[in-house]
């Protein structure tokens, strides 16, 4: 894996064919590489994980990798939209060891020969079934670099698309949970079928406000 390359735009062919809105992966490399994360107040003692933000350039402009989990007994997440990622292991040194190791599980896709980190988002405390966990998450953004195979692992994954950047743009929905109906309405984004909502809406929620707090909104 090398540091950070900022000199990333779509062709211009390309971007014209999208159509789409977008933000350009360059603005999204500049404006991370002056961003600092945040931690968790007073966290220091709970474990942590690391979910893979892993940004492309796409027919569609800037895309990223979403995962839709499998449905498994004791997954707090299970069957939800996701990120790849997962907890620190005692053998992981950093969280993006960790990253890198939950994404090559998930998807297949090796991120240390793939990508380049761009940089980590504020980390946040995990929430399921409305109920604090003992647990804080950090994103790590990736872009790649080259083409990947996604091969999902069907035991963790029931399937994993590419969604465009643009898509979560003037997309906010109120979701209700099937489940918990005393929880919601919840803040959701929506694609293809597909709803967005608690800890990865939070997470791309922070990633869309910190890329327009300079004013690099797609146009």
């Amino acid at each position: 894996m090398t540091s950070p390359k900022c000199s990333l735009t779509a062709p211009a062919a390309q971007s014209a064919q999208s159509g789409a809105a977008h933000w350009t992966l360059e603005c999204i490399c500049r404006r991370l590489r002056g961003h600092q994360f945040r931690g968790v107040t007073d966290s220091a003692s709970l474990p942590r994980a690391a979910v893979a933000l892993v940004l492309r350039e796409g027919p569609r402009g800037s895309e990223f990798l979403a995962i839709h989990r499998a449905h498994r007994s004791g997954d707090p997440w299970s069957g939800h939209m996701a990120l790849p990622g997962g907890r620190q292991q005692p053998d992981d040194p950093d969280l993006i060891t960790t990253a890198v190791r939950e994404t090559r599980e998930e998807v297949g896709v090796d991120l240390r020969r793939a990508a380049n980190v761009i940089g980590e988002l504020d980390e946040i405390r995990a929430v399921a079934h409305g109920r604090l966990l003992d647990l804080v998450i950090r994103p790590i953004v990736f872009v790649l670099h080259q083409p990947v195979e996604i091969i999902p692992n069907p035991h963790e994954v029931q399937r994993a698309l590419w969604i465009p950047l643009a898509a979560l743009r003037h997309n906010s929905k109120l979701y209700h949970h099937p489940h918990s109906p005393e929880i919601g309405p919840l803040p959701a984004f929506e694609f293809q079928g597909y709803t967005i909502w608690g800890l990865t809406h939070r997470i791309l929620s922070s990633f869309v406000e910190l890329l327009a707090s300079d004013g690099s909104t797609p146009t």
